[in-house]
């Protein structure tokens, strides 16, 4: 695929986005629910190498192709690793599956109810390696925790002074001010949310994706789905499990899933060749639905 294809699949695939970017504290509750306790290695090193192991095993699996998975968010240790002798990057191309690169380097402490990202000074040196080994687009993650309208207004404006950086480094960016979903005033940072990013939109010449929390209330983001300058909307499934996530996706027109967490939950080290590949068919089924079959 070259980049005008990988931006018609982005723009009108059928299928949802792999999120497989899971990162430093998150890695060993990531290898837990695997099943590998953290005495399976011994430093960082060891650590990284069994998380690798298991996006390997996915990537290659029968069930993991571009029909229904159409793009795959990478952490940076991932995408300069190899599967089955190929860059990560190329492995996932070659399975018609478009890459991204989760670039973010965590989150602030918590100021006016969000959380903001953190410096990231080798950015551009991180996007030009990242375009030399075919990676399409970025991912970037921010959180909004309760409904605070200049925190808000700050978030959405870090998030998209990044995009534009990414942007002009040649790729797209997928940017995230995720919602918590267990924040007291979820639906207000929802309205607040919306309001910003259609905002900061108008500025923009160029197109963006969205990586959001669901909604309370389906819909809501629509204009956004509708948007010119918005080339698509994901969504992420915020830590519920994949029945509900896939409930909740499916009642909201136009978007698509990023899963991780309900993506991976049912996959575990000691499955045979078979059983793995059947469970991780499985979730993909009911993703793609979710992604693809709409309520009402």
């Amino acid at each position: 695929m070259n980049t005008a294809e990988m931006t018609a699949k982005m723009a009108a695939g059928n299928g949802f986005i792999a999120a497989l970017d899971q990162s430093g504290g998150s890695t060993p509750k990531a290898l837990a629910g695997y099943g590998i306790g953290e005495d399976a290695w011994s430093d960082e090193a060891g650590m990284y190498g069994l998380i690798h192991d298991m996006r390997s095993r996915i990537i290659r699996s029968a069930a993991f192709t571009g029909s229904k998975v159409i793009g795959a968010i990478l952490f940076e240790r991932t995408m300069d690793g190899t599967v089955d002798g190929l860059p990560t990057p190329a492995a996932l191309i070659a399975k018609g599956v478009v890459p991204f690169i989760k670039i973010d380097k965590g989150l602030e402490d918590e100021d006016r109810g969000v959380q903001m990202m953190k410096p990231m000074p080798e950015l551009d040196a991180l996007l030009a390696r990242s375009k030399a080994l075919g990676v399409y687009g970025t991912k970037e993650r921010s959180v909004i925790n309760s409904a605070n309208a200049s925190g808000i207004a700050d978030i959405v404006a870090q998030q998209f002074e990044v995009g534009r950086q990414v942007l002009k480094g040649g790729l797209m960016p997928m940017l995230e001010p995720e919602v918590n979903i267990k924040s007291d005033t979820r639906g207000a940072c929802d309205e607040l949310l919306l309001a910003e990013l259609l905002k900061n939109l108008e500025g923009m010449n160029e197109q963006v994706m969205l990586k959001l929390s669901l909604p309370v209330i389906p819909g809501t983001f629509d204009p956004l789905v509708r948007h010119p300058k918005v080339l698509r909307v994901v969504a992420l499934s915020g830590g519920y499990k994949r029945p509900e996530a896939c409930a909740e996706l499916s009642r909201n027109k136009g978007i698509i899933a990023s899963f991780s967490r309900a993506l991976l939950e049912d996959l575990r080290f000691q499955m045979s060749d078979a059983e793995f590949d059947a469970a991780l068919g499985e979730a993909i089924d009911a993703i793609y639905t979710g992604s693809t079959v709409k309520a009402g």
